[in-house]
């Protein structure tokens, strides 16, 4: 009698979006001079073994289980598929351009940290590298471009998450792009404080002085626009709701700029739409 039970599973996401990440894993093994039959799985098995750890956060032990492969295949297997899913996420000025071509109103800008099991890690004045002291836990720091709808368009490569959202950006070369759409587009960033001082291509709430008050016209300023820019945590969610392997990273925290690109990309051909 077998000491194993086997069962039915679904995964919710569209075939066509399972058939498309296997023409790329089977473009890429033809690239790589891949030679037929020397796979232990088919590019559409190893596509379902990719998005069942992105969707549904399935340990790699268990797929390597499930495929009958070696854990070293099923790691192999599913860093080629992030490598061939970021490869195909759009870059910043492609994200632009369609934005501008899409007569956008504003675009929103935000960040957000995504968890690690990363041990500590020496860093500047022997700060913790990635420890997030606003979120009391390791992670990374990713930045999100959004529609005004909350559409997330672009994520930025992934920085330690010790370091504040305005310093993320400046890093990225943020800064110096939006503030330039704005100037040249008239397309301004709706932000939250943590930009504070980026520029004046920027919009965030009025600070409140030390000791002082708002008055009645900064404060109807900063409800409007914290109830335009509060649509954009929509981008976030949507990313860490869909992808279970955005709520935490047990890889590599450097492998998150990979793992958030590929989960943009997957996004963008679920809902079959990039703006």
């Amino acid at each position: 009698m077998p000491t194993s039970v086997t069962y039915t599973a679904v995964l919710d996401v569209r075939r066509s979006t399972a058939e498309h990440l296997a023409r790329l894993l089977r473009d890429h093994r033809a690239a790589i001079g891949t030679r037929r039959g020397r796979r232990a799985l088919g590019c559409f098995r190893q596509a379902v073994l990719i998005l069942r750890w992105f969707l549904d956060g399935t340990r790699l032990a268990q797929l390597a289980r499930d495929n009958g492969l070696s854990s070293s295949t099923a790691y192999r297997y599913l860093h080629e598929g992030l490598t061939v899913l970021a490869a195909a996420t759009p870059d910043l000025h492609t994200a632009l351009e369609r934005a501008k071509a899409a007569g956008l109103t504003h675009l929103n800008l935000d960040g957000t940290v995504v968890r690690t099991d990363r041990v500590a890690a020496p860093g500047p004045n022997g700060a913790d590298l990635w420890w997030s002291g606003k979120h009391r836990h390791h992670g990374g720091n990713v930045q999100v471009i959004s529609t005004p709808d909350g559409w997330p368009i672009w994520v930025s490569p992934v920085r330690p998450g010790r370091e504040h959202d305005t310093t993320c950006a400046r890093r990225h070369g943020l800064i110096d792009v939006l503030n330039r759409v704005a100037a040249e587009l008239g397309v301004p960033t709706l932000v939250d404080l943590g930009y504070e001082n980026a520029g004046d291509g920027f919009r965030h709430p009025v600070k409140k002085p030390a000791g002082g008050k708002l008055t009645k016209v900064q404060q109807t300023y900063n409800k409007v626009i914290r109830g335009i820019h509060g649509v954009c945590e929509r981008a976030n969610s949507l990313l860490k709701t869909t992808f279970k392997a955005l709520r935490r990273v047990s890889l590599d925290p450097g492998r998150i700029t990979q793992i958030a690109a590929a989960a943009l990309v997957l996004l963008q051909l679920e809902y079959d739409r990039t703006i």
